[in-house]
């Protein structure tokens, strides 16, 4: 492994007894990289976070710049009427 840093956490009795589990049950082979596993999920969850909000708002900004709010009420009303046309032909 390359170089690492060693630090010290202090963790709830629930958490370190899930901890050790892990490593009892074999899943894991180390404390360690119990760890290191957590920190790359909670990375990745952090990553898709942040790319969920740039997509929300690039979808915002596309909704504003595309012109005038549409009624949805009367977008509803239409649609209904339409079904219940199509409802009554067949």
């Amino acid at each position: 492994m390359p170089t690492v840093e060693k630090l010290s956490i202090a963790l709830p009795p629930e958490m370190a007894n899930l901890l050790r589990e892990a490593v009892e049950s074999g899943e894991y082979a180390s404390a360690s990289e119990v760890v290191r596993d957590a920190l790359r999920s909670w990375k990745q969850k952090r990553k898709l976070e942040t790319m969920e909000l740039g997509e929300l708002r690039r979808l915002l900004r596309e909704g504003i710049e595309s012109g005038p709010a549409v009624d949805a009420e009367r977008v509803f009303s239409r649609l209904e009427s339409k079904y219940a046309v199509q409802r009554k032909k067949k």
